[in-house]
């Protein structure tokens, strides 16, 4: 497998030509990050897919934030459904094609419908939990400004919450091609794994680069790394950024050859 070049990340970036099935909108994101081992991320995979790198190093990631909006192609939102918390576990892998993407270890939803319907059509990892969030005005320059969110596991009492508290400081920033913030933030699509069939299973997202934070962290947990038997850190994030939102376009999956 050929590591994909800085060329085919920034082509991928570009807008589909195919329809889109859902849109959503992604707000209040927060992207911890940390450096784990390249073997370490390379045992936690599927077949078919490898651990993409930045310099040669890999990272896991947490990214708790609010879905709005999401509704399939045609239908409008609905009050209750199309507004709901997720948390996803994240690690950026690539196929033997040099596709670069995501694999998600774990995406947990406080939306019953939207957990079975990814499930059952996007092959993804979803789980249902009992989730929190509030914030203020994101305008004020205070307190107010800050997130705060958790989020437990439906029936599973032995894991503990993730909680976080966060909010972005300073100027907003596109992340330069080339950069770690490019190479973590940038991502347009995801891989999935049909444990059934045993196929690989590989779908496209669309929306504008990210406007991205540094992120002000005042509380965060590594928790979501236990839920998935993945290694704890045992430090800091390496990496924290934010970002307020972004609208996304939400494509099929196809199944890789």
């Amino acid at each position: 497998m050929a590591a994909p070049t800085l060329e085919q990340r920034l082509e991928w970036r570009k807008k589909p030509s195919t329809s889109w099935v859902m849109v959503q909108r992604w707000s209040r994101l927060l992207f911890l990050h940390w450096e784990f081992p390249v073997e370490t991320i390379a045992a936690t995979l599927p077949p078919g897919l490898q651990v993409d790198t930045h310099e040669g190093k890999a990272y896991l990631g947490i990214v708790p934030f609010r879905m709005r909006g999401v509704r399939p192609r045609a239908l409008p939102a609905v009050p209750g459904i199309s507004n709901f918390l997720e948390l996803n576990v994240r690690t950026y892998v690539y196929d033997k094609d040099g596709v670069p993407g995501v694999w998600f270890h774990s995406l947990d939803a406080n939306q019953a419908l939207a957990v079975k319907v990814a499930r059952a059509f996007f092959f993804l990892n979803y789980q249902h939990a009992e989730m929190t969030s509030s914030h203020g005005t994101y305008e004020a320059e205070d307190e107010s400004r800050m997130v705060d969110f958790s989020c437990l596991r439906k029936g599973r009492p032995e894991l503990e919450t993730a909680s976080y508290r966060y909010a972005g400081r300073g100027p907003e920033f596109l992340a330069e091609p080339g950069s770690l913030e490019f190479f973590l933030a940038e991502r347009y699509l995801l891989y999935a794994w049909d444990e059934k069939r045993h196929r690989l299973y590989r779908g496209r997202v669309h929306h504008q680069p990210y406007c991205l934070q540094v992120a002000n962290v005042q509380r965060y947990s590594d928790n979501p790394f236990k839920w998935n038997q993945l290694p704890e850190p045992n430090r800091l994030p390496d990496f924290a950024h934010f970002s307020r939102q972004v609208k996304v376009n939400i494509y099929g999956v196809e199944q890789v050859a």
